[in-house]
């Protein structure tokens, strides 16, 4: 069993980060969304590649290992950082990016099986 664990392990742990930190991504842009009129509160996210504007405090989601960032600054006088269209437009980026994964994993799967049936 090891041998295939290091065989395709890491292409498959890889996905299936790739993923948890989509579906994180995910969650956070809809907490943003959620608390878009409350006063003082700082947008979250994590780093796809993407950089946030005025990004200052970060720390380390113990649950998936990826790197949330919070925002300095508020876009509004009441010190709230979320903007409507950029969390909307984000949210469709991210659930663009979780169906193309889920199609690499299920297309790398299938190419296993086919494999697994010719090698019969």
């Amino acid at each position: 069993m090891a041998l295939l664990d290091g065989i395709f392990g890491p292409h498959v742990n890889n996905l299936s980060r790739s993923m948890k930190q989509a579906s994180l991504r995910h969650n956070l842009l809809s907490e943003n969304l959620a608390n878009v009129n409350t006063p003082g509160y700082k947008r979250k996210d994590i780093d796809f590649g993407i950089e946030l504007e005025k990004a200052s405090s970060r720390m380390i989601d113990k649950r998936h290992g990826a790197m949330i960032k919070k925002s300095d600054g508020g876009l509004r006088r009441d010190g709230n950082s979320v903007d409507l269209e950029s969390e909307v437009a984000n949210m469709a980026e991210t659930e663009f990016r979780y169906r193309l994964l889920t199609d690499m994993t299920n297309r790398y799967f299938t190419g296993l099986k086919s494999v697994i049936r010719e090698g019969r």
